[in-house]
């Protein structure tokens, strides 16, 4: 519950308020003060009449009625000055900065329930406890230092950490990062990150509301409320960033399919990211460099110049671009001749435009107009410049205020010189531009941001799925474990997807019939065993009934086999597709090259079902071996839109027959016209179903 008097309190209490500016109850005070609080401010502290010029109360009970009330006291004395300030002082606001709560102990927990009791029963708001408190323009309510400049346009932060939070501000400021809000929910008894998402998302304002959020979350409570109001959010015009930490345990523990062994919490986290649209960050740096860029005009392309005076950094930063996937197109003919006339002799205009340590403002100013008006091809500018130690930078930076403001295409300033240009660069943030110090976090994270996608919709793909057929397939089944190939067969064929012919018998003479059938080669696998190709399970090539006849004796001597399969032998790529139930997620669907690439290279890209074709498309794209799919030194690539159409009917069968927890189509085998299941295996359980 988020009330006005904690936004906007007409009236502050800090109980536990301090003389001694470096105690958290001394610390906000000052902070309060310093920040220009024009409410009445008010302290508790049994020793003094006057902390820092603020009257001071001898207990709880003797302030007057109050908005916000901020407790620096020990948690044990928590729960009476809750009850006594909301009963009686009519407080709606709580930040409790008190640690020793329930993330310590469970007597601190039981505390922590007292304390929430309380506030709903008052209808009150409460950050915390355990976190370093709230800020915006209006009131600074934290201890911590720095305080970012605050604008009601800046950035809205949201963090489960309230040290992370103050070293995502100090990588913010030195970057000019400006600030709407920063929000510590510490240990979010009541308030956490998706009820600030929830809050921020109905009481919208596009004219006045700040449009980037940046999300530091070390747990996901509620994945459905964070993907609902993040994608709500990102529609209504916002741009969003996450970090989530604590992905990388595995959660899969002991997993028996390919999907088990790979899948884990963070593709969970990043297929949830994917379907909100929100654009995953790994580090600090990371982060508020996103956040940077989304100050900027958003980008219309992918082509970009780089304008410098220092050649390693542009070519360094045009590796990263490429590496992403956007453009550093060379620039040539007689416009860019023309300009280099203009330059100094060694100039160079292929792209990266490199004006020399001696480049003056005006061969800024005039690659700039260049970029902007003459190259038609560039969408974007970087412009790296520190100091070479021969002239200041005030000149040079002054041009880049006033092309930032005038120029229709985006321009990325990358001022490296923080140290010995410090005077500079602070004129330059001061007048409300960012700063990208390092010209690879930046390519790096631009890219992140341009191959994210939009959020997707929220409708289910049900052309060609016959949902009748799959639910009468998962009923007739009655044991729990992996199905038996048939039933396999038949989900896969119910959901439109093309399937191998195949043959299973322990009879021998029935499969070499079918071998004879089909026609030779044939592939043979037992049936029984999970993983067959560690069991010698798996034959290619099968080119002579005698072969597959001494095949079938062998493997049916394999333990656990119980019959064996034979296929037709097929030819292509071989391509991966799977799923795994995550609990709160529900089906996460991964993608990726097929056969024993999938755990040896673990390059898979996952989404949540149910899928669009966008979601799809973005899964294929973000995958290291994209340019194998779409075909790659003369080797032609196979059907993208199939593969596409696949993985979209897999999650749409996945969201009828929630019965399955673990699956994987390994391999499907792809050509520029076809991609066909080869292999499959499906684990049900029946009963506990969780969506």
């Amino acid at each position: 519950m988020i009330t006005s008097q904690l936004l906007h309190p007409e009236s502050i209490v800090v109980v536990g308020a301090s003389n001694n500016v470096h105690k958290p109850g001394g610390a906000i005070l000052k902070n309060l003060i310093s920040g220009g609080y024009t409410g009445r401010l008010s302290a508790v502290n049994p020793k003094e009449s006057l902390v820092q010029g603020v009257t001071a109360f001898a207990d709880v009970a003797d302030i007057p009625d109050t908005d916000l009330a901020i407790l620096a006291i020990p948690a044990a004395l928590c729960p009476d000055a809750v009850e006594v300030l909301a009963a009686q002082k009519h407080v709606r606001a709580f930040i409790i900065l008190s640690a020793g709560f329930g993330e310590e102990t469970h007597e601190g927990a039981l505390l922590e329930e007292r304390i929430l009791e309380t506030v709903n029963r008052y209808g009150a708001s409460l950050i915390g406890p355990n976190c370093i408190g709230y800020m915006n323009a209006w009131h600074h309510s934290v201890f911590s230092q720095p305080i970012p400049q605050l604008h009601p346009q800046g950035v809205d932060l949201i963090s489960s950490s309230g040290a992370t939070a103050v070293f995502i501000l100090e990588s913010a400021v030195t970057k000019g990062l400006q600030f709407c809000s920063v929000w510590s929910v510490g240990n979010a008894k009541q308030i956490g990150v998706e009820d600030v998402l929830q809050y921020m998302d109905e009481h919208f304002d596009a004219e006045h509301d700040s449009h980037i959020k940046l999300l530091y979350i070390e747990s996901i409570a509620d994945p459905d409320r964070l993907l609902f109001h993040a994608s709500s959010l990102i529609k209504k015009g916002c741009r969003i960033a996450a970090i989530k930490a604590g992905s990388s345990e595995s959660g899969s523990r002991a997993a028996s399919s390919h999907t088990g062994a790979i899948a884990s919490s963070d593709s969970a986290v990043e297929a949830l990211f994917r379907k909100a649209g929100i654009v995953r960050c790994f580090s600090r740096e990371e982060l508020t460099t996103v956040g940077c860029i989304f100050t900027l005009p958003e980008l219309r392309g992918r082509n970009f110049a780089i304008i410098t005076h220092a050649g390693g950094p542009g070519v360094m930063l045009t590796d990263a671009l490429s590496k992403g996937g956007l453009n550093v197109p060379r620039l040539e003919g007689p416009v860019a001749e023309e300009l280099k006339s203009k330059l100094y002799p060694g100039a160079a205009v292929g792209n990266p435009i490199d004006i020399l340590a001696t480049g003056t403002p005006e061969h800024l100013r005039l690659c700039l107009e260049y970029c902007e008006n003459k190259f038609d091809e560039i969408d974007a500018v970087m412009a790296i410049f520190g100091t070479p130690g021969l002239v200041t930078m005030f000149e040079m930076y002054d041009v880049l205020h006033e092309k930032m403001l005038t120029c229709k295409k985006p321009i990325f300033p990358i001022l490296p010189s923080i140290n010995t240009a410090g005077a500079e660069v602070s004129d330059f943030l001061a007048k409300g531009h960012v700063n990208f110090a390092d010209e690879v976090t930046l390519g790096t994270t631009l890219s992140r941001i341009m191959n994210t996608s939009r959020p997707a919709a929220n409708e289910i793909e049900l052309f060609g799925v016959d949902v009748p057929r799959i639910r009468r397939i998962i009923d007739s089944i009655q044991t729990d474990g992996y199905i038996a190939p048939h039933y396999v067969q038949a989900l896969l064929r119910s959901a439109g997807i093309p399937v191998v012919d195949e043959f299973v018998s322990s009879h021998k003479e029935e499969v070499l019939a079918f071998a004879r059938r089909t026609g030779f080669p044939v592939v043979a696998k037992v049936v029984g065993p999970v993983h067959k190709s560690d069991v010698g399970g798996v034959v290619l090539h099968i080119k002579t009934e005698q072969h597959l006849a001494l095949e079938f004796d062998r493997m049916m001597q394999i333990p656990a086999a119980t019959a064996v399969m034979v296929q037709p032998m097929l030819k292509g790529t071989e391509l991966f597709v799977g799923a795994k139930y995550e609990e709160k997620f529900g089906h996460v669907v991964l993608c990726g090259l097929g056969g024993i690439f999938v755990e040896v290279l673990k390059d898979v890209s996952s989404g949540l079902a149910p899928l669009s074709y966008e979601e799809a498309y973005s899964m294929i794209r973000s995958l290291r071996a994209y340019k194998i799919i779409k075909g790659t030194r003369g080797q032609k690539g196979v059907n993208e839109d199939k593969f596409a159409e696949i993985i979209v009917r897999l999650s749409t069968l996945l969201r009828f027959a929630t019965e399955i927890k673990e699956m994987d189509i390994n391999p499907l085998m792809a050509t520029e016209k076809h991609v066909i299941a080869v292999d499959a295996r499906i684990r049900i359980e029946k009963g506990k179903e969780e969506e």
